[in-house]
């Protein structure tokens, strides 16, 4: 057997610089490069070797290890999970700030591989600066809070402990059902420490997108289901995107006349005018989806978590004749809300089922339904695109100028607070690489650092928009700096409404006064944050990191941004000052949320009432 004597550090990159996916048809280089914020934890062991000009993985300097991780995050899934960039760190603070973006890609099924250094190995020296010590278990470091938000976690202590090790993460990385977080932690010492590897070890490797098919009979059981139903409604999830299963899905609901609603991650895989597409479905849906859900006797769920959002909290069907049907690669997600669940690829199953529901020559029962109301839907949307900026400008005319201003290839990306909702009810997207909304965990500071991440997958020759709060802007921004660094060109388009404005009307529906969620000064005298508003010039926080920035206070301020933004070759900020709650509302549906039983407030008590009454509306399990 010929053997390599290189470092874990040397043996990790070139092992990462040969990893392959075969998607159908196509082979795609799997890892591109390496996000690192370089702490003694690994710039002298993982560090050396990136530095070494032997590998084609491509070196981006973060500023914050969760920001670097979340574009990591992005990078993936505008890539649709078929190319990934590493991130590394150091040891202790700089592992743990990546803790955040680790739950975000575990919860949205982004293949995500972390690199943290560790402590020492053999305990010399002993402890080593940030290192956290536990004296009931001395075998615990920071990364072992990894453990929680990762698919897959490894300690390598020995330098031939590298090979299972990786091979393990490569499993997960590129397995669709069981994708998320990879965490191998690397102890200082180990990094620099020499093995004989086998020169097999290093070969190319070629890990393959497998599409599952339904299993013998489970097609027909599916098809036979749909028959039996009147007003079936599908789902269409995230898993749909991923397994480029969108035109499958289109033909499939257009062919036998059943409506679409979409979850975030599934948005988009569909054109927004597709007859069948309702739009966005459950808390952050329309109004158009909603009503037709409530009456559905039968979902057909395809790739989706099916979370509280999208089902309004399992109350978001009400038919006593109701039987949910489940396509998912994951098992997991498939035997959610008491489904019959089927485990496959979403297109293939589609492109199975399709000819034994056409034998049936069936098509659901809706009639003229869907048109009209998808019609009232659409001029609802007009509406809230339109609306008077007489005392300034409205969140969703915001949304309604930057929809019509972007161009079809270009990406709008967004995470947390109300933005979100307004988008799954107002965007309009026309292809699946438009719309990239990170909303399974819902991560504040997802936002900028995304941005860059879909840059970096794009290219230059598209453009890549940043809808965000003033909140998340100031949760974390630092990943504008990067862009800057690179080259790549974002547009930050930042909603300034001076506070947490989604988190304030939930407070404010539920009979709980403002308290905690608007920027305000302290006032001296009730000695609380009900003082003048905080007044910030985003636009010059901009400036100084060295960007073009803009301000806006009404529309024809913004329609000149844009035009602007548009010409600009670095990155942008607009500064736009928005009414405050001037986003849409629930359009019937329901969230579900922890609300005192006991209060001394009349109203708290009224939404708690209100609240058990719609408990008993709603699927158990």
């Amino acid at each position: 057997m010929k053997t390599i004597r290189m470092t874990v550090g040397q043996a990790l990159v070139k092992f990462l610089d040969n990893q392959y996916l075969q998607v159908d048809d196509r082979e795609i280089k799997f890892v591109e490069g390496i996000f690192g914020i370089f702490g003694h934890g690994v710039v002298v062991g993982l560090g050396e070797a990136i530095q070494e000009p032997n590998h084609n993985l491509t070196f981006y300097q973060g500023r914050n290890e969760q920001g670097m991780a979340h574009a990591a995050v992005a990078y993936a899934k505008q890539n649709n999970r078929q190319k990934i960039i590493v991130v590394t760190s150091s040891i202790g603070p700089g592992a743990l700030n990546m803790v955040t973006a680790a739950g975000t890609a575990t919860s949205n099924r982004i293949p995500l591989l972390l690199l943290p250094g560790d402590a020492f190995a053999c305990r010399q020296p002993d402890p080593v600066l940030q290192q956290i010590e536990q004296s009931y278990d001395y075998n615990l470091t920071a990364n072992d809070a990894f453990k929680a938000v990762s698919k897959y976690w490894d300690r390598v202590v020995r330098p031939e402990q590298l090979m299972t090790a990786l091979i393990n993460a490569m499993r997960v990385l590129t397995d669709p059902a069981e994708t998320g977080a990879v965490c191998l932690a690397l102890p200082q010492d180990v990094q620099g420490e020499a093995f004989d590897y086998p020169e097999e070890f290093f070969a190319k490797r070629v890990h393959r997108f497998s599409r599952r098919p339904l299993a013998a009979g489970e097609a027909a059981i599916i098809a036979d289901t749909i028959a039996g139903k009147k007003r079936p409604m599908i789902i269409c999830g995230g898993g749909v995107r991923y397994s480029e299963a969108g035109e499958a899905l289109a033909a499939f609901a257009e062919e036998f006349k059943i409506p679409i609603g979409e979850t975030q991650a599934g948005k988009g895989s569909i054109r927004w005018d597709h007859d069948q597409n309702l739009g966005g479905l459950g808390v952050t849906g329309t109004l158009a989806a909603n009503r037709i859900a409530r009456d559905a006797d039968m979902i057909l769920a395809v790739g989706t978590r099916l979370n509280d959002f999208h089902t309004a909290s399992k109350s978001a069907f009400q038919s006593p004749d109701l039987e949910i049907v489940t396509i998912n690669v994951n098992s997991f997600d498939a035997y959610k809300m008491n489904a019959k669940p089927f485990v496959a690829d979403a297109r293939t199953a589609l492109e199975q089922i399709t000819p034994l529901l056409r034998d049936k020559q069936y098509t659901a029962s809706f009639g003229n339904d869907l048109m009209d109301i998808k019609q009232q839907w659409n001029v609802e949307v007009e509406r809230l695109f339109t609306l008077d900026d007489s005392d300034g400008l409205a969140q969703t005319r915001v949304i309604g100028m930057l929809s019509d201003f972007m161009e079809d290839d270009d990406v709008i990306v967004s995470a947390s607070g109300s933005l979100p909702s307004d988008l799954e009810r107002l965007w309009r997207p026309v292809n699946p690489e438009n719309y990239h909304l990170e909303y399974g965990f819902s991560c504040m500071g997802y936002e900028v650092p995304g941005a860059f991440g879909a840059k970096l997958a794009v290219g230059d020759d598209r453009e890549v928009y940043t809808l965000v709060g003033d909140g998340g802007f100031l949760m974390l921004h630092s990943e504008l700096l990067s862009s800057l660094q690179e080259g790549k060109k974002i547009t930050v388009v930042l909603v300034d409404n001076m506070g947490f404005h989604c988190i304030d009307n939930l407070q404010g529906s539920k009979g709980i006064p403002h308290f905690g969620c608007e920027f305000r000064y302290r006032d001296e005298k009730t000695n609380t944050l009900s003082g003048e508003d905080i007044p910030v010039d985003y636009a010059t926080v901009a400036r100084g990191y060295g960007c073009d920035s803009f301000s806006a206070r009404n529309a024809a301020e913004l329609k000149e941004a844009l035009e602007a933004a548009r010409k600009s070759t670095r990155s942008v900020l607009i500064d736009v000052k928005t009414v405050k709650k001037s986003m849409t509302d629930g359009y019937e549906s329901w969230w579900r949320v922890g609300i005192p039983e006991v209060s001394n407030k009349r109203e708290v008590v009224e939404a708690y009432r209100e609240q058990q009454e719609m408990l008993g509306k709603v699927k158990l399990f």
